[in-house]
């Protein structure tokens, strides 16, 4: 009983906060230089982790930087 709450547990902060802040850092790095292939993939793991992506999102900033001058 205590192995399958711990693995519960685990499985359930995997998905709510491992697995997206992973997708946004991916997401992030690779936004703008992604092949059309890429970038299906980027949208399903948007599609597949979207309740955990909307608890972190009010945490995460990732505007594009100024230019500088």
């Amino acid at each position: 009983m205590v192995v399958n709450l711990i693995l519960l547990l685990g499985l359930l902060g995997g998905y709510l906060l491992v697995m997206p802040a992973i997708t946004y850092f991916y997401l992030q790095k690779r936004w703008y230089v992604a092949s059309s292939l890429e970038r299906g993939f980027m949208y399903f793991l948007v599609f597949f982790f979207f309740p955990s992506l909307l608890l972190l999102s009010p945490f995460l900033n990732f505007r594009p930087q100024p230019r500088k001058i």
